[in-house]
This record gives structure tokens, sequence and C-alpha cells, in this order.
């Protein structure tokens, strides 16, 4: 699940904690994407003395669709954050992708106010021809093209590749994604995966009771650095309780000077096509 709106040290030092005593995993089986639609409750989770931030609330539904060509992903948001000097502000932001299961084309169209007033609008579509690389090419708010590098991927590609990957038991995975969410080109994500934890041993830390959680799954952090930037630290890191369908039951988007936690509030399964 990839938005920016939401994404050395650390991650070398989680490395080095899961590298250590790693068993050597079976052959991965083939994703098995469960399409759903999910309510999550969101909160600050800590915030720095210097932040000037006191609180956040608010509410996050995503979906995620399966068609016969192609998966579609709409995230609607909800937050207003508190802070110390300033008044509070109210973000509100709808986003939603087309992306072809061949992984080579996509549409993406993201509009956000800010206490009730437009703050972006932001459409367009990309493509991607493996190791030619491909384009990401905006018409909103502005005519745009940016280059994307061999390899890149979009957002439900590269969460199908981190449960492969993880289901293969490794635990480091780094790769460039674009998910238009931001007027800019692909970031490089770093993702460090965990141990694979059973659904009955480890059950999700959340009250909801659902088959759909009920599930393997494994702790994911991610770190997104953009493409262009020498900066060595990253613009957001984004935590996750990843199941092997697909579906999260909590997230931590941590900015640096704070942590928004989304937990889970409802989910329901959606139907897969029949194609």
């Amino acid at each position: 699940m990839s938005n920016r709106t939401m994404r050395r040290v650390i991650l070398t030092a989680a490395i080095t904690a899961l590298g250590s005593g790693a068993a050597v995993a079976a052959p991965a089986r083939p994703v098995e994407v469960q399409p759903h639609r999910a309510l999550y409750d969101m909160t600050l989770e800590s915030a720095k003395p210097n932040s000037g931030v006191v609180g956040a609330t608010g509410s996050l539904a995503y979906q995620w669709g399966e068609s016969c060509d192609g998966w579609t992903i709409e995230q609607r948001y909800k937050l207003s954050m508190q802070y110390e000097q300033d008044q509070p502000v109210d973000i509100n932001s709808n986003f939603v992708t087309w992306e072809s299961k061949d992984g080579k084309s996509y549409r993406f169209n993201e509009r956000r106010t800010r206490n009730g007033q437009p703050d972006e609008d932001i459409k367009g579509d990309a493509t991607l021809k493996g190791a030619k690389g491909g384009a990401a090419v905006f018409v909103h708010p502005k005519d745009q093209t940016f280059d994307l590098p061999p390899g890149a991927l979009f957002p439900t590609a590269h969460t199908l590749l981190l449960i492969r990957k993880a289901q293969e038991g490794e635990h480091y995975i780094s790769a460039d994604v674009f998910d238009g969410s931001s007027v800019d080109g692909a970031v490089d994500i770093s993702a460090v995966v965990g141990p694979k934890m059973d659904a009955k041993a480890n059950p999700a830390s959340t009250e909801v009771k659902s088959p759909l959680i009920d599930r393997p799954s494994w702790n994911v952090r991610m770190a997104f650095f953009p493409e262009s930037s020498k900066d060595e630290n990253p613009d957001y890191e984004l935590g996750m309780r990843l199941m092997d369908n697909g579906v999260s039951s909590e997230m931590t988007i941590d900015y640096g000077d704070y942590v928004i936690k989304a937990k889970l509030k409802e989910i329901q399964a959606l139907p897969k096509p029949a194609c």
C-alpha cells in the first residue's frame, strides 16, 4: 500500500537483527490477493517536543479492487492536525489509481483539500517497458513528463513483490516505485521484512475479527527516498503488518518529527472477477 501523504542507520540495525538465525524458507507460492475494503482510525502515536504537533485524529478508507485486466486502488483520508501554537489544519484526500496486471500501465488521480480549500489536483498516467524504463505523464496541475528508471514498479506490483520475497525468506528488498501521488518521478523504497508470523501465534493487534486478517504475516518497514535526492535520511518511513493476501491490519507513518498510527477498524472482502 504506498501513498506519499501517508512513506540508514535504523534499517541497518534491523537487517542485522533479522539476519541472525534466519532459516532457509521453502519456495514461495503464488500471491493470492484478496480484494477488500478497509477502514482505519488514524491517531498521533508520538511527536518530538520541538515538532509543534500536539494531536492528530482522522480516518483512512482503503479499497483494493480487482478486474480481469487490472487492479484499482482508492484511498480516502481525513486528517485533522493540531499544533501547539498554530490553528488546526484539516486535510482531505481522495487518491484513485488503476494498474494493469502486466505491470506496464498505470493511471492516477489525487484531489486534496486543506481547511476546505483546494490544495492539490494531480492527474496523469504512466507506462513501463521493463529494462527500457518508462515515462510518467502529468496533465494536472500542469503538463509535465518524468522518465522512469529501468526496472521501476507501480504500487500494486511492488506490494506483490514484497509478499513474494517475504514468502521466499528475503528480509531486504529495494526497488524504484512510481505512484503518482506527487509531481515528481519514482522513489527508491528500501524495505526491511521481519520473520514470518503465524496467525494463531501472533494475532493482529486489533479488535477486528475476520478471516481476512487471520493469516500469516510479516512486519514490514519501508523507507522512501526521492530518486534525485542525495540525502541519507528518507522523506518518511512506513511500517505495516502485511498479510500474505495483501491486507494490512495496522500502519505507522513516521515523518521524523511525528508518527501517525492507522489501526484497522472495519474490513470486508470484495468479489473477485469472473474472468
